[in-house]
């Protein structure tokens, strides 16, 4: 008897531009030839040729070129208007900085990243500076790099520094006048509690502060409170707080309020090298030296 042959069913055109949608969809960053392989196994690459060449026709897909090799990509419609008339290194480019959000992107890692020439590159950050779609900021980690971003996005502290950086420089005189106004609210508070005349342990409940009770943002004052700890003039308290109450995080608070020494520290201890967290490494001659040593030549002028 004669072996039947089944002719394989021919998938729907349709179909598969379908399943190459939903693929893109799963994998926002984009997919390569290789995951729609491997999803449809059966289907030609003929057949695949087609169904891709008719989607990036239609303008449902971007091609992009990455270290992986070529990526197909959903294309976002607002990304579609702004980067209207731009060709695929451009947009590739658009995408990694899209990607950094607002820490950046510096130019060496969007070379990496795209496996485009520098040259290249830079040419593509200028255009799209021009349009406005993104722009270069100075890091406080790095002064001499830019890192890029989106037009619009508000730069995360970690670049700008902060409330602590102004154009890159760090405001040691807006810091040290926070330190004095923190140490004096709590100071304030300790002889409210004194005054009070109850007994000693409400004095000294009443006498804590919370960060949120001072204008700046939490995070900004509780680092100028950590440096009044380092100086031993405040010390800290975690108590556990109701959900949803002001200053709390994942359900604790911490409290902070002022002290006094009971003994004033020995002479040695006020010296820079007294507190120096890199005494061990401060030798004549090394990197790190007291004669190069800012600390020291304020002291002694002092």
């Amino acid at each position: 008897m004669a072996e039947v042959k089944v002719k394989p069913e021919v998938p729907d055109p349709m179909d598969i531009e379908s399943r190459i949608i939903e693929l893109c969809h799963q994998f926002p960053h984009g997919i390569t030839d290789q995951v729609i392989q491997n999803d449809m196994p059966h289907m030609e690459a003929q057949q695949r040729a087609v169904a891709i060449n008719r989607l990036l026709s239609m303008g449902q897909l971007d091609l992009l070129r990455s270290s992986a090799g070529l990526l197909y990509r959903i294309k976002d419609s607002q990304n579609a208007s702004k980067m209207k008339g731009s060709d695929n290194q451009e947009k590739l480019v658009y995408q990694i900085i899209e990607d950094a959000g607002n820490k950046g992107i510096w130019s060496r890692d969007i070379r990496y990243k795209s496996n485009l020439p520098l040259t290249e590159i830079n040419k593509i950050l200028k255009n799209l500076e021009s349009k406005k779609l993104i722009k270069a900021v100075k890091s406080v980690a790095a002064s001499k790099k830019k890192v890029y971003m989106l037009y619009n996005l508000q730069p995360d502290r970690s670049v700008t520094g902060g409330a602590w950086y102004s154009d890159q420089d760090f405001e040691s005189e807006f810091v040290e006048v926070l330190n004095q106004q923190c140490f004096k609210f709590l100071q304030s508070k300790a002889e409210a509690a004194r005054d009070s005349k109850q007994n000693p342990m409400i004095q000294r409940n009443s006498s804590f502060a919370s960060s949120h009770e001072v204008e700046l943002s939490m995070e900004d004052i509780e680092t100028i409170l950590n440096t009044l700890i380092y100086d031993g003039k405040v010390e800290m308290t975690i108590i556990a707080a109701k959900e949803g109450t002001v200053g709390s995080v994942d359900g604790q608070m911490k409290l902070y309020r002022a002290v006094s020494p009971l003994i004033q520290p020995t002479g040695l201890v006020r010296t820079p090298c007294g507190l120096c967290p890199v005494f061990d490494d401060c030798h004549e001659g090394g990197e790190i030296s007291p004669s190069n040593c800012i600390y020291m030549t304020e002291w002694l002028e002092f």
